[in-house]
């Protein structure tokens, strides 16, 4: 099914620190296997789900290796959502406040996500169908 609709969705959570990113990330996944095209701003905290440097870990809690908790990142997340809109043939367009990056010093991406600011979120949210704002709180 291919609605072909454009959702814009504003996140700020960073990864780990609440269910409103994985929420988030859920939502996205739907959108891109239903056919809709998303355009996402991540700003805040939430310019970090995107960081190349994200690493599984083991839990030694637990006893478990790496392999064995299978960790997942953010950044791996999200780069399976690149795949997919690629494989569905829709657009996923990642955009991360830059404003806020720089204030984290999170420049170092995956490959897809751009830099932007509120004047990107504004263009995007006009040209949507939807737009979904997922606070913090």
């Amino acid at each position: 099914m291919n609605s072909g609709k454009t959702i814009t969705l504003a996140i700020m959570d960073a990864p780990y620190e609440s269910a409103n990113s994985t929420t988030a990330l859920r939502l996205i996944h739907t959108a891109l296997s239903q056919g809709n095209h998303v355009n996402v701003f991540a700003y805040e905290g939430a310019v970090n789900l995107t960081m190349k440097a994200q690493q599984p870990h083991p839990n030694p809690v637990k006893g478990t290796s790496v392999e064995e908790e299978a960790h997942p990142t953010t950044k791996d997340w999200i780069a399976s959502l690149f795949a997919l809109a690629e494989k569905n043939n829709v657009k996923l367009d990642w955009i991360n406040c830059g404003l806020c990056v720089d204030e984290r010093g999170a420049g170092d991406w995956i490959d897809g996500p751009r830099r932007g600011g509120p004047k990107e979120l504004y263009e995007v949210s006009q040209s949507s169908d939807v737009t979904l704002v997922i606070p913090t709180k």
